[in-house]
């Protein structure tokens, strides 16, 4: 039997009055929201996922991700960051300012929220996205490793999409602003409504604090490619795996690389159907069942 394929999404545009867009201090920030609903759903409740794409990419095109949810019954949710999609452009502060994303997500979840009961709530990401559905759990980053990165106390990040990303926004922004962003970088950011995360290939492992990754107490899973020079294993990957309690781990094969992950680059399209189906399987278990209690919403 096929399975059947999930529509279009429905593509939103939210606008949080709370923060500034990165080109204009006088607009809201933009929050493009692409949203499935499931053919069939897994429980009346609705379980709900959210899904949070890599560095410079965008919530359009992580559909080897979205589809194996849709098709499992959950309704999901793909999102834009702001400064870091190719659909709208890039800016630097969408490239260092990391933990704005997991705002994101908290900003959509609210006006979801408001809508209606939101059911049992996921999150998954891949990349910068993997980081982001951590920071979702509790993960925080290191305000000190931020401040010596800005310093050029320690390397910066090689970004391709992005040369030269801390002069850029050493010229675009003030010192006084940047002082505040390293103030702001360690803030916890985690959402009490998410109650599992998948995370695929996580950036910013070497950032986060072992402390706010030990705190974590949710399910987590996290998978990885064996030939990864993008997002390592040592440096990204094995901090997650080694502090937070009851983590598993999938290694998706050796020879599996960051960019086998990318949904336009010929790859292996095995390890992006393996890690959607396990991403299926993990929170079928974790947002499903009569175990679930608590607020819907």
């Amino acid at each position: 039997m096929t399975t059947p394929q999930p529509a279009e999404p429905r593509i939103s545009v939210l606008y949080d009055d709370s923060r500034r867009d990165l080109r204009d201090d006088s607009a809201p920030r933009p929050v493009r929201l692409y949203a499935w609903e499931p053919v069939r759903r897994v429980t009346d409740a609705g379980p709900l996922v959210v899904v949070s794409h890599g560095t410079g990419g965008s919530g359009s095109a992580m559909n080897w991700l979205v589809r194996p949810l849709v098709g499992a019954g959950f309704r999901v949710i793909a999102l834009d960051h702001h400064g870091n999609n190719f659909v709208d452009g890039y800016e630097p502060e969408g490239f260092l300012l990391g933990w704005e994303r997991a705002r994101d997500v908290t900003f959509a979840l609210d006006a979801l929220a408001a809508r209606g009961p939101l059911g049992p709530v996921g999150a998954a990401g891949f990349s910068f996205g993997g980081y982001t559905a951590g920071a979702l759990a509790g993960a925080r980053v290191d305000r000190d490793l931020v401040a010596a990165m800005l310093d050029g106390k320690v390397p910066e990040p090689l970004i391709p999409e992005f040369p030269a990303l801390i002069a850029a926004l050493r010229k675009k922004r003030s010192a006084e602003e940047l002082a505040a962003a390293v103030q702001d970088s360690g803030a916890n950011v985690s959402d009490p409504r998410v109650r599992a995360v998948f995370q695929v290939a996580p950036g910013l492992g070497s950032l986060v604090t072992p402390q706010s990754l030990a705190a974590i107490r949710i399910p987590v899973e996290i998978h990885w490619g064996g030939a990864d020079t993008i997002t390592p294993y040592a440096e990204d990957t094995a901090p997650y795996l080694a502090h937070v309690p009851g983590i598993t781990g999938v290694c998706a094969g050796p020879g599996v690389r960051h960019e086998d992950f990318f949904e336009h680059v010929e790859g292996d399209e095995d390890a992006r159907k393996r890690t959607g189906a396990g991403a299926a399987a993990f929170f079928l278990r974790h947002l499903t069942g009569p175990t679930l209690g608590g607020p819907d919403s």
